[in-house]
């Protein structure tokens, strides 16, 4: 049974492309996340609809805006993707530098009261963040920030997407031992938690083989999948380098940290 929020979803998509062919011009939604560009994606290939691409300001975005333009002018919209998305940059002062996670900034955000889905990726670094938005809500989140406790004396700028501070991609190699690929065994281990409750993890849809959501427990991982498990972290599957004496499989995984 379809959610209320996956029709609010899908009826904005079909809003905006609606309105591209209307007035020839290429229209954006606000940002997505995993479950609903997944959700996005298998809409717009059932529908045939490919008069479309997905932006997040870098390629490792997680949170996309879907950008619907007109027949023959993919280049165009293209061209001009980078003007959909600003920077908001906080720069902390030099008593608050190293102190603050992601889950420090997007919860101000949401403490101010401010639409989540206006914002993308929130790009940290020990210095400060670099805070991906839509055009439109830059000078508003600028202007709100500053008004956090944890955040009063930074410094406060709009940057052009183009200016990112890209975050170093860090990953740790980590080896586990399962019965199988199969996803919930998967998951339970990279999880540390029980069968269960990874049962549970995958029914919620917290889940994305390659970026597409995945509630079949029973699914078989493929070396070099990518694996998200929301909440817990990004993995990619790496090699099968040996079996324990119970037959069961020693997996390579790196993990993103």
């Amino acid at each position: 049974m379809e959610r209320q929020e996956d029709k609010m979803c899908l009826a904005q998509v079909e809003d905006k492309i609606k309105i591209s062919k209307k007035t020839n011009r290429m229209q954006a939604t606000d940002f997505l996340d995993m479950y609903q560009l997944s959700l996005v994606r298998s809409y717009l290939k059932k529908n045939n609809i490919t008069n479309y691409f997905l932006y997040g300001g870098y390629k490792e975005a997680e949170r996309k805006i879907l950008v619907a333009y007109p027949d023959d002018k993919e280049e165009i919209a293209k061209s001009k993707s980078e003007e959909l998305v600003k920077i908001v940059r906080v720069e902390l002062s030099e008593k608050e530098r190293g102190k603050y996670t992601h889950r420090n900034y997007l919860g101000g955000i949401i403490k101010l009261g401010l639409k989540r889905e206006k914002v993308g990726d929130i790009v940290v670094s020990p210095n400060g963040a670099d805070i991906i938005v839509v055009k439109d809500f830059a000078e508003i989140l600028s202007k709100e920030l500053p008004s956090l406790t944890r955040f009063q004396d930074s410094k406060i700028t709009i940057k052009e997407i183009k200016d990112l501070r890209k975050q170093e991609i860090r990953i740790e190699d980590v080896k586990i031992i399962v019965p199988s690929l199969r996803l919930d065994t998967v998951v339970s281990d990279l999880a540390r938690t029980s069968r269960s409750k990874a049962v549970q993890i995958i029914k919620q849809e917290r889940v994305f083989i390659n970026g597409q959501n995945e509630t079949k427990v029973s699914k078989q991982l493929k070396l070099e999948d990518i694996l998200t498990i929301r909440g817990k972290g990004r993995f990619i599957i790496k090699e099968v380098v040996g079996t324990t004496r119970s037959g069961r499989q020693i997996i390579r995984v790196e993990k993103y940290i």
